[in-house]
């Protein structure tokens, strides 16, 4: 006995609309979403006027240590012993800036004894001027 079928075999395909639709539905559910996270809810308040709008920021002390080994600070001159002594009149606070601005020949043993100079003047910022690669 051999039943025949009326039905035609199908493949099965890929529905891809309906995919279509929920990826567009996802993109605008995160998209709202996001939108709601960037604006947020505040009370009013009347801030305070400033006498000074700006904070002061302390001008960096530049020292500079040439290919022979020669320090400055600034234009001066100064011998290693001078350098704490030299930074600490020149800054006003710890947190003014140093650069140190050294010769790529300078024996890197130089280099640090200014940075000891520098720390024992309680300066916190201290900065290794560098130039960009070409």
């Amino acid at each position: 006995m051999n039943i025949r079928s009326n039905r035609v075999a199908r493949q099965p395909r890929l529905m891809i609309i309906p995919m279509i639709d929920i990826i567009f539905f996802l993109m605008v559910f995160f998209l709202f979403s996001t939108l709601q996270m960037v604006y947020q809810k505040s009370m009013p308040v009347n801030l305070p006027v400033a006498s000074q709008n700006q904070q002061e920021v302390p001008k960096p002390i530049a020292i500079t240590i040439t290919t022979d080994g020669t320090i400055s600070i600034g234009d001066t001159v100064v011998e290693i012993e001078e350098v704490q002594s030299r930074v600490e009149q020149l800054a006003d606070k710890s947190e003014t800036p140093v650069i140190l601005r050294a010769d790529e020949n300078v024996e890197h043993g130089k280099v640090i004894a200014v940075m000891d100079e520098v720390k024992k003047a309680g300066v916190t910022k201290l900065a290794i001027a560098t130039e960009e690669k070409k």
